[in-house]
C-alpha cells in the first residue's frame, strides 16, 4: 500500500510539473497575447514571460507587425465607363489585440476582402483620366474607406498603392492620339509666339533705321560683308541711294 501512494503521488506530480510548464508562456516583442479565463476575455499579456492558471485560463496569440499584401488584379469600370484591370499593394497591422480576436474569425483575410472591395468602388467613382493622372487622390480615398471599415476589428491600414493599371488597347491609342494633339497644339503655339517676338523687333529695327540717316547704307554694307565671308561668289552691288539723290540734285542745278 505505501508503494501505491507512492507511485500515484509521482504521477500526480509529474503531471502538476507538466501543467506547470504548459502555464509558462513568453511573447515576443511584436506580440500580444489575449488572455481567456473559462471562455471570459480577461486581459492581454504584452512582451515577456506570462503564468496562466492550468486547465482555466488559454491565449491567443497575435502578432502585431505590419503585413504587406498584394491584392488580386480586378476587374471593374470607372466613371466614365471605361474597363480597367487594377491591382494594389496593402500594408496593415493590428493596434488592439483584444478585439481582432473578439470581433472577427480570420482578421487578415477580412481586411484583404475589404480591400479588394474597397478598391473597385474606389475606382468605380473615379474617371480615367483621375486615376491616370493623380493616383495619390485615388490611394488616399481609398486609405479613407478602408480605414473606416477595419477599424472596428482594431486593424489599422498604414498605407494602400495602386501598383498597376491596365486598360483596353484602343483606348491606349485614344490617349496616344491625345497626347500627340496636345504636343502638337503647344508647339504651333511656341511657334506663332516666336514669329511675333520676331515681328515685333523687325518692327522696331525698321522704325529706327527710317528715323536715323545712312543706318540703311550700314545695314547694307553689313549684309555684303556678311555675304562675302560666307559665299564665295559674284556680289551685286546697290548704288547708295545718298549718292542717286545727290547726282539728280546736281544735274537739276
Amino acid at each position: 500500500m505505501p508503494q501505491a501512494f507512492s507511485g500515484f503521488g509521482f504521477v500526480l506530480g509529474l503531471i502538476a510539473i507538466v501543467l506547470a510548464l504548459k502555464s509558462f508562456g513568453i511573447n515576443q516583442e511584436y506580440q500580444r497575447g489575449v488572455v481567456f479565463r473559462l471562455g471570459r476575455l480577461m486581459e492581454t499579456k504584452g512582451p515577456g514571460w506570462f503564468w496562466l492558471i492550468p486547465l482555466i485560463e488559454r491565449v491567443v496569440k497575435i502578432d502585431m507587425r505590419v503585413i504587406t499584401f498584394a491584392l488580386a488584379t480586378q476587374e471593374t469600370v470607372t466613371r466614365d465607363g471605361v474597363a480597367v484591370k487594377i491591382n494594389a499593394v496593402l500594408w496593415f497591422r493590428a493596434v488592439d489585440a483584444a478585439k481582432v480576436v473578439t470581433t472577427v474569425v480570420d482578421w487578415t483575410s477580412a481586411v484583404v476582402q475589404a480591400a479588394e472591395t474597397g478598391l473597385r468602388d474606389a475606382i468605380g467613382q473615379s474617371e480615367l483620366d483621375l486615376i491616370l493622372k493623380d493616383r495619390t487622390s485615388i490611394n488616399a480615398r481609398l486609405l479613407e474607406i478602408l480605414g473606416k471599415t477595419v477599424q472596428q476589428w482594431g486593424v489599422t491600414v498604414d498605407a494602400v498603392e495602386i501598383k498597376d493599371l491596365d486598360i483596353p488597347e484602343q483606348m491606349q491609342r485614344a490617349i496616344a492620339r491625345e497626347a500627340e494633339a496636345i504636343r502638337e497644339k503647344r508647339a504651333r503655339i511656341i511657334k506663332a509666339e516666336g514669329e511675333k517676338d520676331a515681328s515685333v523687333t523687325l518692327a522696331q529695327a525698321a522704325r529706327i533705321i527710317g528715323e536715323v540717316p545712312g543706318a540703311l547704307e550700314l545695314r547694307r554694307l553689313q549684309t555684303l560683308s556678311e555675304i562675302g565671308v560666307e559665299h564665295n561668289s559674284t556680289i551685286v552691288a546697290m548704288f547708295p541711294t545718298e549718292l542717286l539723290e545727290a547726282a539728280k540734285r546736281i544735274a537739276t542745278v
